[in-house]
């Protein structure tokens, strides 16, 4: 018998019986889509999210290796300190990367840079030309129910048609844990483990398993200037205008997208006990507060996930 000295508390018994529920429900749907598809990839930017999808990705099939490849769609704007992060995870892990650089469409006339400089939205055609030139028949991808109005709205296994599309008023009913990967010659699947997953989760969860992540998602100096309500780094990518002073300030980041469209956060949460604590509390998701292509329009999100993005 436990003796009260060593007894979880009843709040920390809660988190962790709910940490263990998400869990084992992200390793059932990983094992289903591997079982079910015959090229199955998963994407991996070096974020968060996919830090964690990665870490349950090798819980589910231990001892064996991760039984699928990696995608990124490289917007040629991301954080050197994330980068390099996404290298070396998958080297330690001894899996296969494979890169859609936004850069090298801009290079050859595929697509044309935008007037703002931002890259996001631009990932959506390299991330379709992989998809089909890799032959991939399922992808993961990590959006979340608190994440985005449009995200919350995926089918755990979501269809896309034969361009990539997808039709958020046609989506095949999902009964209990049922989840049907049905699909035709060009169509593909998204499918996404950490569903019912939040922000908050996913902090508590990479606290529990000691999961490391990119250094900039915890509290560091940077210069940075204030624009449209966010705080954008100075870089290559992100410079200000003579009428954005630079200061210089404690930041991190909640996510970790293309440079000139995420904003970080003024922050001292400088362990990952800080960043829950922090988390748990805020009343903003991170995209509504850090990332600029996603204030477009209201219906930024769903335009873009329409036409093939993640």
């Amino acid at each position: 018998m436990t003796t009260p000295s060593t007894a979880p508390a009843p709040a920390e018994a809660g988190v962790h019986s709910s940490l263990d529920a998400l869990e084992a429900e992200s390793i059932h749907i990983l094992r289903e889509v591997v079982a079910e598809f015959d090229r199955p990839a998963m994407l991996f930017s070096g974020g968060k999210d996919s830090v964690v999808m990665l870490h349950l990705a090798a819980k589910a099939f231990w001892p064996g290796r991760i039984p699928f490849p990696v995608l990124h769609v490289d917007t040629g704007h991301n954080f050197p300190e994330v980068l390099d992060f996404r290298d070396r995870t998958v080297e330690r892990l001894g899996i296969r990367l494979v890169v859609a650089s936004v850069q090298d469409y801009i290079d050859d006339g595929r697509l044309l840079e935008r007037a703002d400089g931002t890259r996001n939205p631009l990932q959506t055609v390299p991330l379709l030309d992989a998809i089909a030139e890799n032959r991939f028949d399922a992808v993961f991808g990590g959006g979340r129910r608190d994440e985005d109005k449009a995200r919350a709205k995926e089918r755990i296994l979501s269809l896309r048609d034969e361009f990539g599309q997808w039709d958020p008023r046609n989506q095949r009913p999902e009964l209990w844990n049922l989840y049907n990967g049905r699909h035709t010659a060009g169509q593909h699947v998204r499918a996404f483990p950490i569903s019912n997953w939040t922000e908050l989760d996913i902090w508590r969860y990479i606290e529990r398993e000691n999961i490391e992540l990119p250094p900039i998602y915890y509290a560091h100096e940077r210069e940075v200037f204030r624009r449209d309500g966010m705080w954008m780094a100075v870089g290559e990518f992100s410079a200000p205008s003579a009428a954005e002073p630079v200061e210089r300030r404690s930041v991190r980041y909640r996510t970790v997208g293309d440079m000139s469209c995420t904003g970080a956060v003024l922050s001292d949460a400088g362990t990952v006990a800080d960043v829950v604590a922090e988390v748990a509390v805020s009343t903003l998701t991170e995209r509504g507060a850090t990332r600029a292509d996603d204030r477009i329009s209201e219906a930024a999100m769903e335009d873009r996930k329409k036409d093939g993005y993640f």
